[in-house]
This record gives C-alpha cells, sequence and structure tokens, in this order.
C-alpha cells in the first residue's frame, strides 16, 4: 500500500541519504549523487579505464558508497555535475532496453556529521537536480514535487553553478584537510578537486555497480 512519502506515484523521485532511501518505494534503478567526493573521483577513475570496489569505497566514503550499499536489487548508478547528461541518457537506454517503464530515484548522498546526523549538502542537491533536468529533457519529466523542486534549483542555479559548489562548506573542509582524501589516495585514486566537480557535463562515463565493482556502463 502506497505510503504518503515514498513518491510511488511518480516516475522520478528525490531524497537524501540512506534514511531517504528507504522512505521511498523501491525503484528499478537508484541515482546515488555525492558530488565531493564519491560520485565524481569514482566516475574520474572509471574514465581512465579502472574498476572501483563498492566494498573499498565504504571504507572511504560512508556517505555515497553507503546509499549504494542500500540500494538492494536496483541498477545503481553513479552521478554527478560531470555526467549529468549521460546519466539520463543511461536512464533512458536502461528503459529503452526494459521495454517497460522504469522508475528512478535520485538519491542526494549529503554529509553525516561526526554525531550521525545528515547534513544537507548544496553540492548534492545541485548535482541531482541537474540530473533530474537533464531526465525532464529527455522526455522523462513524471517527478515528483521533490524532485521537481530540486530540478528547478538546479536550472536556476545554472550559472552560478561553479561559484556554488567552491565556496560551500564542503569544499571549505575539503581544503582544509580531510581523512577521506589519504583513503582515496591510498586506494590509488585521486580524488577529484571540487573545481573540477563542478563542471557540468564534462564526461560521457557513467559508473553502474556491477557485483562488487563500479564499471563504466555500455
Amino acid at each position: 500500500m502506497p505510503q504518503p512519502f515514498d513518491q510511488s506515484s511518480y516516475q522520478v523521485r528525490f531524497e537524501w541519504g540512506v534514511a531517504g532511501l528507504a522512505r521511498l518505494a523501491p525503484a528499478d534503478i537508484v541515482v546515488v549523487v555525492d558530488v565531493l567526493r564519491f560520485s565524481s573521483t569514482v566516475t574520474d577513475a572509471v574514465a581512465s579505464g579502472r574498476t572501483v570496489s563498492l566494498t573499498d569505497a565504504v571504507g572511504w566514503s560512508r556517505n555515497g558508497a553507503a546509499v549504494a550499499a542500500a540500494a538492494g536489487e536496483a541498477t545503481v548508478l553513479l552521478g554527478s555535475l560531470r555526467n549529468a547528461s549521460a546519466v539520463a541518457r543511461t536512464v533512458l537506454e536502461i528503459q529503452n532496453r526494459r521495454q517497460q517503464r522504469t522508475s528512478v530515484t535520485v538519491i542526494a548522498a549529503g554529509e553525516l556529521t561526526d554525531a550521525g546526523d545528515l547534513r544537507f549538502a548544496v553540492e548534492d542537491q545541485l548535482g541531482a537536480g541537474t540530473i533530474i533536468a537533464a531526465l525532464s529533457d529527455l522526455g522523462a519529466d513524471h517527478t515528483s514535487p521533490e524532485a521537481a523542486a530540486a530540478c528547478e534549483s538546479a536550472r536556476g542555479l545554472r550559472r552560478a553553478m561553479r561559484h556554488l559548489l567552491t565556496a560551500s562548506g564542503s569544499a571549505k573542509e575539503i581544503a582544509g584537510g580531510v581523512a577521506a582524501t589519504a583513503r582515496m589516495e591510498a586506494a590509488g585514486l585521486v580524488p577529484t578537486e571540487p573545481a573540477a566537480a563542478a563542471q557540468v557535463d564534462a564526461t560521457e562515463v557513467v559508473p553502474v555497480l556491477d557485483g562488487d565493482e563500479f564499471v563504466a556502463f555500455a
């Protein structure tokens, strides 16, 4: 039976974090958006020819990787500003292959505080909204009110994207030094810096979770 907050009557849905994912009805596709820096870094790594283990990623990303790990049987894609339009095209390609209407949950990972609370992250709001806008432009516009609000906020702020991202609290935190940077580097990854993460549609690569590995969608 539908629940008030499960957004089940809409094709494109939007929520925050693992708890938000759990509130929504099961979807065919889950797009994980953790712009600084899980989604962007893994996308760039996969674009360079690497695969990235989800199990390993959980060790250095307690936000985006945790959402991906909680996605169950859904097809899991990683989305960011860098590949927003490519993610939208991938969703439509999956729908074409399935030959049936395909539900999409876009999850902004947010940031977990030391107390375990979920903090709003403007970069993930903008990343998720940009992906939802790209889906709408391709005709997947049956969006929940939550998804529509994220979409239109990203459209309205498109010209300010780089400034908003690089001036965000998350970017300032990264500039001051975070433990996750060293953990990513220890895993052989090059962390995507905020200025690069703010580049919209910089790559056509979309990581998809295949077993425990993120690989390029083909």
